[in-house]
């Protein structure tokens, strides 16, 4: 049983690392690629006038986005609208837009659960390891 202990804690403490290592470097490729972009919120957005760096700038961008985007189209999506209505082009660049921000936002969510798992998992492995040792 003890030896199965240090095992388990010697793979989860390691399994942990991983998952915290691959989640910072997540949150770090992320933040790295929106920044680079230098889009700013503009005045009219739930964050007004900020630079767009994390998840909640990242929505605010995305929900002013489609605010707009619907001024310019009388209230009509781009499924409501005919296929000869030239606004339909609005709604595509919209929606790549939309989107990118979105995978951002999860891309966040999920790099912060990985880092979340990895402590999890260390924290794991540190009981194993201890149990090993008075496990006799």
């Amino acid at each position: 049983m003890r030896k199965l202990l240090k095992i388990s804690s010697i793979v989860a403490i390691l399994a942990g690392v991983i998952l915290v290592i691959g989640g910072v470097w997540g949150i770090r490729f992320t933040y790295k690629n929106i920044v680079q972009e230098k889009i700013v919120t503009p005045a009219d957005a739930s964050i007004p006038e900020e630079p767009v760096r994390g998840p909640f700038t990242l929505k605010s961008q995305a929900d002013i986005v489609r605010e707009h985007t619907l001024k310019l189209t009388g209230g009509k999506t781009y499924a409501e609208m005919s296929r000869d209505d030239t606004n339909r082009n609005i709604w595509i660049t919209a929606t790549t837009l939309i989107t990118a921000l979105n995978l951002g936002i999860l891309s966040y969510a999920f790099s912060g659960l990985f880092v979340l798992l990895g402590c999890i998992s260390i924290w794991t492995g540190v009981v194993f390891w201890a149990l090993s040792r008075n496990n006799k």
